[in-house]
C-alpha cells in the first residue's frame, strides 16, 4: 500500500505541536503525525503527516498558512520492506566490548564479545547511531578504568540497549525509563529476548518522575541519550539523583551543542571528565564530586 507524507516547517515547539494537532482533523485524516526539533540551533521545527490516501492538498495549504509555516511538501512513497531493507543495509556494531546486531547476524558474534540483540525493526537506538555507539563506547571505557556502579538508570531509554549493556557488565538490576509508552514496550521485549528479564526493570517515565527510580536514587551511573534540550532541562533533576562520586553518560548532543550542554552542566554542579566526538555528535561523561 503506497503511503503520502506531507511535511513543514514553524518556528518553536509550541507552534509546531499545535499544527500537528490541528492537522487530524483534515479529510482524509492522517494515520501518523510527528513533531521534531531540527537540531541545527535555528529554533526551527518539522512536522510531519502521514497518510495511507492521497491528502487534501488545499487543506494542507490553508493549514499551513493558518500557522504561519512553510508550505507542505507532499511526497508518495512505494511500498517497502523496510525490514528487509534495514536488515541488508545494517552490519553489526562493535563498540568497545559490545556487540550489537540483529537475529541475522547472530552467527558473527565474537566468543568474547558482550551481545545484544536489537531486531532491524527497531532501527533507532541499535548502536548504528553515533550517539549509541557514544555511549556504549563511553560504558566500556569506565569498565577498564575499574568503575563499578551499583545503582543505574537509563533516561530515555527508547530500546534500552544502553541499559542491557549495563545489565550485562554489572551484577545489579538496572532501571530503565521513557515517556513513550510504545518504547517502554520495545524496551521489554528487547529485555527479554536478551535473556534479561528481571535484571532490567521498564517503566514509562518522564525523566526521573517515577517511583521506582525515586526509590531506586540517587545513582552512581545515569545514561541519558535524548536532545540537547531536554537534557539541559534535567541538570537540577540529574544533580539531585546523581550520587557522590555518581557519573551520567549524555548523548544525543551535536558537537555544535556540547559547549552549551557542559556548561549548563557546569552551573548545576557536575564537572565534565570527558568529552568524545564521534562524527557529528558529541558524548560527555559528567560527575558529581
Amino acid at each position: 500500500m503506497p503511503t503520502w507524507t506531507a511535511l513543514t516547517h514553524t518556528n518553536g515547539r509550541d507552534a509546531a505541536e499545535a499544527l500537528a494537532e490541528a492537522g487530524e482533523d483534515l479529510n482524509p485524516e492522517p494515520v501518523g503525525t510527528g513533531v521534531f526539533e531540527i537540531e541545527d540551533g535555528s529554533g526551527r521545527w518539522e512536522v510531519g503527516l502521514y497518510f495511507t490516501e492521497s491528502p487534501d492538498e488545499v487543506g494542507l495549504a490553508l493549514l499551513a498558512a493558518a500557522w504561519q509555516a512553510e508550505p507542505f511538501v507532499i511526497s508518495e512513497l512505494p511500498e517497502v520492506d523496510w525490514v528487509a531493507h534495514v536488515r541488508r543495509e545494517l552490519s553489526p556494531v562493535e563498540a568497545g566490548r559490545f556487540f550489537v546486531h540483529g537475529s541475522h547476524d547472530t552467527d558473527k558474534v565474537p566468543e568474547s564479545a558482550e551481545a545484544l540483540l536489537i531486531e532491524a525493526a527497531m532501527a533507532f537506538g541499535t548502536g548504528h547511531h553515533g550517539t549509541t555507539k557514544g555511549c556504549l563506547l563511553a560504558l566500556d571505557r569506565l569498565i577498564n578504568e575499574g568503575f563499578a556502579p551499583q545503582r543505574i538508570v537509563d533516561v530515555g531509554c527508547g530500546t534500552a540497549v544502553l541499559a542491557m549493556a549495563a545489565a550485562r557488565s554489572f551484577p545489579v538490576i538496572v532501571l530503565a525509563g521513557d515517556i513513550d509508552p510504545q518504547a517502554v514496550d520495545v524496551a521489554r521485549a528487547n529485555v527479554i529476548a536478551n535473556g534479561l528479564d528481571g535484571r532490567v526493570e521498564c517503566v514509562e517515565a518522564a525523566g526521573f518522575d517515577h517511583p521506582l527510580i525515586e526509590n531506586a536514587a540517587p545513582f552512581d551511573l545515569v545514561f541519558a541519550n535524548i536532545l540537547k534540550q531536554p537534557l539541559i532541562d534535567l541538570v537540577p533533576d540529574m544533580a539531585k539523583n546523581i550520587a557522590p562520586g555518581g557519573k551520567a553518560i549524555l548523548s544525543g548532543i551535536l558537537v555544535t551543542q556540547a559547549d552549551e550542554v557542559i556548561a549548563a552542566y557546569t552551573a548545576g554542579g557536575l564537572q565534565l571528565e570527558r568529552r568524545d566526538d564521534l562524527g557529528e555528535w558529541s558524548t560527555l561523561v559528567v560527575r558529581r564530586d
